[in-house]
């Protein structure tokens, strides 16, 4: 029981269905035994007797607030709660899935689990899971800033809906999205149904261990216009100064932090037989050391950035200065 929790967050526009995927986890025979933590923005929620119905362990519903603001202290402390709940045999979860309201922005409820030392000796979070509802996600990006938000937060991006497009409207945006969030696997889910294995325990969010970069987050990414949220990729071959790197890093955040919602990298570090790999939200960055580079493999330095109006030409002539000179 002393193991850290991992911790799954749903996220998604309203309507979009976070509440049905959430009902399809629990009804899942995958031997995980769940408590969730269910945000409702309006004063009185309606899910919960429904939830504890269909199989969670444990249930707090957070209500007349937002979670990603006023209610944001209320999370941390209910997340103590429950950890000192089961620590004493309680209540008993191996997982905990966090469901916000569609009003939330994803980026101060996954700090909650950096920024708090209670909180991070207790649970580690897994991933942010967004849903999109392929017939107004359109829409929704285009007026609302907490859907780009999501999108831009996304380990996994599930489609919800696509029945009701064609496949013209699908592929737009499908592009739109991979847009936004260059990492994030994109996948259509149909009422709620999606593989247990590709959405929970993926270590998709991860700033406690070292993590692996998904394949596409090769991918190129060019901002869209109109859009707040956009990603930049950067890439080089040359074995980097690892102590410039966080010089230059540090500086970044501390001017764009605000704007930098996530960011994520293998380093190729001169002189070093290993990769670093680092990952931030805002403000707060990690790195550590990760596997050896193989003997043949080709070593080179992969960092995506996620964020609003992100300082492309700053990042790129910043990193480049960053490469190691001899002597």
């Amino acid at each position: 029981m002393s193991e850290l929790v991992p911790v799954t967050i749903i996220t998604g526009f309203l309507g979009s269905g976070k509440t049905t995927l959430l009902k399809r986890i629990l009804q899942g025979d995958h031997g995980y035994r769940i408590a969730v933590i269910e945000n409702e923005f309006a004063a009185e929620g309606v899910d919960q007797a429904v939830l504890l119905e269909q199989g969670a362990e444990q249930i707090v519903e957070m209500n007349n607030g937002c979670i990603c603001c006023s209610v944001r202290g209320d999370l941390a402390r209910i997340l103590g709660e429950l950890a000192a709940k089961r620590a004493a045999g309680a209540v008993v979860f191996d997982h905990l899935i966090i469901e916000t309201t569609g009003l939330a922005a994803p980026g101060p409820v996954a700090q909650t689990f950096f920024v708090d030392e209670y909180v991070a000796r207790h649970y580690l979070l897994d991933a942010v899971l967004t849903v999109v509802d392929a017939r107004h996600g359109g829409q929704q990006l285009d007026r609302h800033t907490e859907a780009q938000e999501q999108v831009g937060f996304a380990d996994r991006i599930l489609l919800s809906k696509t029945d009701l497009v064609d496949k013209v409207e699908l592929a737009a945006l499908r592009s739109r999205l991979a847009t936004i969030n260059c990492r994030a696997r994109i996948q259509k889910v149909s009422f709620g149904n999606v593989p247990i294995k590709e959405i929970i325990d993926i270590r998709g969010f991860n700033l406690n261990q070292v993590l692996e970069l998904e394949p596409e987050f090769l991918a190129d990414a060019v901002p869209r216009h109109g859009d707040g949220v956009g990603s930049f990729v950067y890439r080089n071959a040359e074995p980097m100064d690892l102590r410039l790197i966080e010089e230059f890093l540090d500086a970044i955040v501390q001017v764009f932090g605000a704007q930098m919602m996530r960011y994520k990298g293998i380093l190729h570090i001169a002189g070093a037989p290993c990769r670093a790999v680092f990952q931030g939200v805002h403000m707060l960055m990690g790195c550590e050391l990760g596997a050896n580079w193989g003997e043949r493999e080709y070593r080179e330095t992969r960092m995506v950035f996620i964020g609003k109006d992100l300082p492309r030409t700053m990042l790129q002539n910043g990193l480049d200065r960053c490469v190691h000179r001899a002597g």
